[in-house]
Parts: C-alpha cells; sequence; structure tokens
C-alpha cells in the first residue's frame, strides 16, 4: 500500500466517521426534518464513482485497492440513512395528520 492509498483512506475513514452519529441522530430523533435526500443521494453517487474507478483499475491490473472495502461500507451507512429518512418521513407525515406514532 503506497501513500496515494493511505490518503484516499484517511479521507474515506473521515467521511465515513460522520455517518454511524448521524444514523443514531436519524433513529433517535424519528423526523426527517432539517436533513436532505438529494444531499444523501449525491454522497451517494460521489462513493460509487469512486468505487467505479478501483473496480475499472481492478479490472485492468487484478489489483483490488483496500480502499474499495472503506467505499462499500460508507456507501451502506448513507443507505441506511436513507432508509431512516424514509422512515422518518412517513412518521413526519402521521403526526401531520395528528396520528399516534
Amino acid at each position: 500500500m503506497d501513500i496515494v492509498q493511505l490518503c484516499e483512506i484517511g479521507m474515506l475513514v473521515a467521511f465515513g466517521f460522520s455517518w454511524p452519529f448521524n444514523i443514531s441522530k436519524s433513529i433517535r430523533s424519528r423526523t426527517a426534518k432539517g436533513k436532505s435526500l438529494l444531499f444523501e443521494l449525491v454522497v451517494i453517487f460521489g462513493y460509487l464513482v469512486g468505487l467505479t474507478g478501483k473496480l475499472i483499475t481492478y479490472n485492468r491490473t487484478g489489483v483490488l485497492a483496500y480502499s474499495v472495502w472503506f467505499y462499500i461500507a460508507d456507501i451502506i451507512m448513507v443507505l441506511i440513512d436513507v432508509c431512516l429518512y424514509i422512515r422518518n418521513t412517513g412518521l413526519d407525515r402521521r403526526r401531520d395528520r395528528g396520528e399516534a406514532v
């Protein structure tokens, strides 16, 4: 592993570090207010572009970069938060209609 891969992994860890806190907040708050689905989808797109580049390199060289696993972990965490966003949007709608949540 070279310094370029270490830097990339460092970036992915730094970005990925915030998602467990975001997920926890989504679970506890039970609201989608203040969240942006578009933002999360753009983040997933960015991770997928980076992951695609790594998979193209793997296809050409046969060498799978360690950072692939960090891209996958980050994508999974953002997808979990997207699912919570969808759940919380439904809870918000029920609250707005006056139904018990």
